[in-house]
């Protein structure tokens, strides 16, 4: 993935991870379409900044998403990089039947949203140089968290379709997943006040680094998000899960 002079969509950029990516890329001299479904944050992401431009986008409506790449193609021809970022979590207690509405929207935002995204771009994104997908999965999608079963779920999937949509786009669109250990964002309440969790800039610092390698890595993984990416090949995943909270409080 090249530096800069890149036109960026990044989902889900009114906050957290997203905005700051955003924001970096911004510095770094790319142009930057931020998307979600608050505009306030998505104008707040903004700021006084040029070069950044915000559109609102449900990735759970089909229609929402065709529209916006519709939208972005002809507004942005020159777009050329698509970060998947937009993502909800929750907690759930599965031992016994419940509504199944927050499962389901999770599902629809985290996996059917950037599978949906990525086929309305695809032919653009076949039309231009320098094209990336990238996708922003979880240290969730290598040692699932109990309590966030569906989350882990979707993220595990993010990840398997990830390493097929690279297998099929060799040689054509560079695909790079980005998988964040648990960060300082206010993906869950009091995340943001976490002490356990990264801090935001260093992550985005980490991240941005390993961006800039030569070539970009397929998989952008911060120190901290290791012990799960590995915990299979080192034998760890047992010990790791059983540390992990598996009861609602």
């Amino acid at each position: 993935m090249k530096h800069s002079h890149n036109t960026i969509v990044v989902t889900g950029g009114g906050s957290g991870i997203g905005r700051a990516l955003a924001r970096r890329w911004q510095a770094a001299g790319n142009t930057v379409i931020v998307a979600g479904r608050n505009m306030e944050n998505l104008r707040e992401t903004i700021g006084d900044l040029d070069n950044v431009y915000a559109y609102e986008l449900d990735m759970t409506s089909e229609g929402s998403i065709e529209a916006f790449a519709k939208t972005i193609v002809e507004k942005h021809p020159e777009m050329n990089v698509l970060v998947n970022n937009a993502g909800i979590m929750g907690f759930e207690d599965i031992t016994a039947r419940r509504n199944m509405d927050h499962a389901e929207k999770v599902i629809d935002t985290n996996l059917l949203g950037p599978i949906r995204l990525i086929n309305a771009f695809i032919e653009h994104l076949h039309s231009v140089k320098d094209s990336v997908i990238v996708n922003v999965s979880s240290g969730l999608a290598f040692v699932p968290l109990p309590i966030s079963p569906t989350y882990s779920a979707s993220k595990a999937a993010l990840h398997s379709y990830t390493q097929s949509l690279r297998c099929q786009l060799e040689g054509q669109i560079e695909v790079i997943e980005i998988a964040p250990p648990g960060v300082r964002t206010d993906l869950n309440p009091g995340q943001s006040e976490n002490e356990e969790y990264m801090p935001l800039d260093a992550f985005i610092d980490e991240v941005m680094t390993l961006l800039q390698q030569e070539p970009t890595p397929s998989e952008i993984l911060v120190e901290r998000v290791k012990p799960l990416r590995f915990a299979e090949r080192e034998s760890k995943f047992d010990t790791i899960l059983k540390n992990m909270p598996s009861k609602l409080k």
